[in-house]
């Protein structure tokens, strides 16, 4: 009996090794993939955006021939910018592509001495393309837009006087959109910006506000930012709901699969000692290799079409293995019954328990306790000694 238990560890322990390569080679297929494909993509909706606020400066004298550039600030900000979710799947991950309009109305007050300010309005991307894009200052178009973001556009304003400037373009971008007030803290009045999605998850990347309103519109929301005074480093932004990514699924579903098969195994032991069927270590071979199939066949098919499909594929593939080839060893009941019940507990449910990956450590625990549990119920009147004297006569 000993002897068999030795076997059936190696067995475990040469099927957890085969999990890891075949895992490390899911890292390695997943990390060449988004190389490749994130180079793809940026190429053609551009990168992740971040909008700045304006800036607007004067010089103004500060002494005989010296001049020192202020800043001036922005009196009021009034934007709407409209998010468009464009998902895309390339191989084993998901990437999020969106397309964005925006537009935005900024009232500017000249408290300085000069009559004579500067404008800067960066892009909020170098590799980003931007269609109907227009600016205006005072009502006076600006000619050239890049012209904005060079930091070199330059108008008439009398001190203490008030004028109005307006940009609007559309642009698309992948992962993330963001409104930043500047480069570090800064003091903003008057601010209102309106958001509106077409997807229904939404989040906020770190470092950014959290809306004040929130509307549904079925599609999509509403979202509202608005506040009189506001001093923060902070800025706007939305960070687009991502599908169940394939590959880091069969990534973290390959790298659980040692402790399912243990449970599988250590079920399948209790199990033969109470009905006295006699396994052998070999017989324990071919069901860790039926296991191996089932994340073998997930990790070639999960990036050729949808994960459920390939789950419910591999899944139906291993379990025909296992009690296909089980009839032959022990028969049909046990094959079909006591067999198919744990492959579809240990292996099934246990990897489906690993698509929500935030539920499934607690998942897995829960699992293993009732598991525990009932084999220790069912196993408590063995006489272990006297089974195991048994196995070795």
């Amino acid at each position: 009996m000993l002897k068999r238990l030795i076997a059936i560890v190696f067995i475990f322990g040469s099927a957890s090794v085969a999990w890891m390569i075949l895992g490390a080679t899911l890292v390695q297929r997943t990390n060449d993939s988004d190389s490749s494909q994130h180079e793809k993509l940026g190429a053609l909706w551009g990168s992740a955006q971040t909008q700045s606020a304006p800036e607007v400066s004067a010089r103004v004298a500060a002494g005989k021939h010296a001049y020192e550039t202020v800043v001036v600030p922005i009196r009021s900000s009034r934007i709407n910018v409209k998010l468009d979710l464009e998902q895309r799947r390339d191989g084993l991950l998901w990437y999020n592509l969106y397309n964005v309009r925006f537009l935005a109305h900024y009232r500017i007050r000249n408290d300085t001495s000069s009559r004579r300010l500067s404008v800067h309005f960066a892009f909020p991307s170098t590799d980003g393309t931007y269609a109907d894009f227009q600016a205006f200052i005072g009502g006076q178009r600006v000619t050239d837009p890049t012209s904005l973001d060079q930091g070199c556009v330059n108008f008439t304003l009398p001190p203490g006087e008030e004028t109005s400037m307006d940009v609007g373009y559309r642009s698309r971008g992948m992962g993330t959109w963001t409104y930043r007030f500047g480069t570090g803290v800064e003091s903003v009045n008057d601010f209102a910006l309106t958001m509106t999605t077409n997807f229904d998850a939404i989040d906020f990347p770190p470092q950014t506000l959290p809306p004040d309103a929130e509307t549904p519109l079925r599609p999509g929301w509403r979202l509202q930012w608005r506040d009189a005074t506001l001093v923060t480093g902070n800025g706007i932004g939305m960070a687009f709901p991502y599908p169940l990514q394939p590959g880091p699924l069969a990534q973290r579903i390959t790298f659980w699969a040692p402790v399912a098969l243990f449970f599988y195994f250590f079920v399948m032991l209790a199990i033969t000692a109470l009905r006295k069927i006699d396994l052998h270590p070999v017989n324990y071979f071919f069901l860790a290799a039926s296991f191996f199939a089932f994340h073998l066949l997930f990790a070639y098919l999960v990036d050729r079409i949808p994960i459920e499909a390939a789950f419910a594929i591999c899944s139906a593939v291993t379990i025909f293995l296992t009690i296909s080839y089980l009839r032959l060893v022990v028969g049909w009941r046990f094959a079909a019954v006591e067999n198919g019940l744990a492959q579809l507990v240990y292996l099934v449910l246990f990897s489906y328990a690993l698509f929500n990956e935030g539920w499934s450590g607690l998942t897995i625990t829960i699992g293993a306790i009732i598991t525990l549990f009932a084999i220790m119920q069912l196993t408590g009147r063995i006489r272990w000694s006297e089974h195991l004297a048994e196995g070795a006569a």
